[in-house]
């Protein structure tokens, strides 16, 4: 594994500034070092942007993921995926956004990708549905003045944001909220997810196989009228041990 340091030679006035040793595979660390890649501006970039997106989040109060600006609000998030967002903002019995209401949308959204990653990981919506009504458990809200947010659905959107940059997209759908509500660990909708049996690494790379097979698919000439066969059977393939 090859280290590479954030502030390779820090002046006297950067002397203060925390140093961070960035590590990768060797035969990557050995490209960088020939091309010669500023490191530290690249990293300093990225996390900029990364905090910029949880720093969005960690802001968002219920009436926010309602709201018509949502786009604006979250740019890297897509349409679908702001859809899920604002379809689960806009419960109202009783007012709030916990991780429940946020994978009940996401399993009512009926078409989008994380759906496709739990079938190919057997886990079925219909039984995930009724195993979220038959949860007895509340969350805790993360701010009782008013944002009506739970503690763990603010924790699964910034997971959220964490898998996707640490897959390298820049884009967050809802596959991507799909491991942020499997790997969060107190709410409603990670412990549903993970008794199913959607445990956070399978899903992760089944996330990761169904990106790959969809990218395939969009590159074939025709492509299929209906994707999804196509797209279950690559899942499978990959996930076969």
């Amino acid at each position: 594994m090859g280290v590479l340091s954030g502030s390779p030679v820090p002046s006297p006035e950067e002397a203060t500034v925390p140093k961070i040793n960035v590590y990768l595979p060797d035969d990557l660390a050995d490209a960088v070092r020939d091309t010669a890649l500023p490191v530290s501006a690249i990293c300093q970039r990225a996390l900029e942007q990364a905090v910029r997106r949880v720093t969005a989040i960690r802001q968002l109060t219920r009436a926010d993921l309602a709201g018509d600006d949502l786009a604006e609000r979250l740019p890297a998030f897509t349409a679908r995926a702001r859809s899920v967002l604002a379809t689960a903002a806009g419960a109202t019995d009783p007012p709030g956004v916990d991780t429940a209401r946020l994978l009940a949308a996401l399993l009512d959204d009926g078409q989008n990708l994380a759906l496709h990653v739990l079938r190919a990981i057997e886990v079925d919506p219909a039984r995930l549905r009724r195993d979220l009504a038959a949860h007895p458990h509340a969350e805790p809200d993360s701010d009782p003045t008013g944002r009506h947010v739970s503690g763990p659905a603010a924790t699964a959107l910034q997971l959220t944001l964490t898998e996707a940059t640490a897959l390298g997209h820049n884009y967050v759908g809802c596959e991507h909220l799909l491991l942020g509500l499997v790997t969060e660990p107190d709410g409603v909708a990670g412990q549903v997810l993970r008794a199913a049996g959607a445990e956070p690494r399978l899903t992760r790379r089944a996330v990761s196989a169904a990106l790959a097979g969809y990218v395939h698919l969009r590159a074939q000439t025709p492509a299929p009228a209906d994707p999804a066969p196509a797209l279950t059977a690559a899942l499978d393939r990959h996930l076969r041990p």
